[in-house]
């Protein structure tokens, strides 16, 4: 059972992460972390030592998240089907924001990659943690002859990634689908998905 303690931890987190995916790391204030969650400054500096902790947390725990979902959408009847679900998982997941804040991994990459060495190495796991999944899903679908076997799997879920994560930054400039919806379709064409 999560005691009390725990739970406010969690809400900070949240609403944290919330005020990151928009307005950045470095454009987030404490002061805007109070006023979202309703503490003092005394109160978050109890669950927290600093910024850079919480950032670190923060991070973590979308990371997390983000592996949850990624497990969950990559599934279906043959690999390839599950590669399809994915790529609809992730349009209607940024659909349902009306593209606001984008990719939360992405956005703190950009902002934050020449600044922050913890930072780096959490989006690093991530996008590592990413890569391999996909690249498991992949194999699994060259072997299923579901998709293209002339580039590695390894290769094609970096290219997949950067086009998922291209897709979803011009989509929230534009708070349009139509970029990611384009991007998703040259994925398909990419693979040469056959489901």
């Amino acid at each position: 059972m999560r005691n009390r303690g725990h739970i406010t931890k969690e809400m900070i987190i949240d609403k944290t992460l919330s005020l990151f995916n928009v307005n950045g790391i470095t454009d987030t204030s404490i002061s805007d972390i109070q006023n979202a969650t309703g503490l003092t400054k005394g109160s978050l500096y109890f669950y927290f030592q600093s910024k850079d902790e919480l950032t670190v947390k923060a991070l973590k725990k979308a990371g997390r998240d983000f592996i949850e979902f990624l497990n969950s959408s990559l599934n279906g009847r043959t690999p390839g089907r599950a590669i399809e679900n994915f790529l609809k998982s992730v349009l209607k997941k940024h659909k349902e924001t009306d593209f606001v804040g984008g990719c939360i991994f992405g956005n703190t990459a950009l902002e934050m990659s020449d600044k922050h060495p913890e930072v780096v190495s959490v989006l690093k796991d991530v996008f590592n943690r990413w890569k391999n999944i996909l690249t498991k899903v992949l194999s699994e679908a060259q072997r299923f002859t579901e998709i293209r076997t002339d580039l590695s799997p390894s290769e094609l879920a970096v290219m997949v990634i950067e086009m998922i994560e291209g897709g979803i930054m011009l989509s929230r400039l534009e708070k349009s689908s139509r970029p990611l919806s384009l991007s998703i379709k040259a994925i398909r064409n990419l693979l040469n998905l056959k489901i």
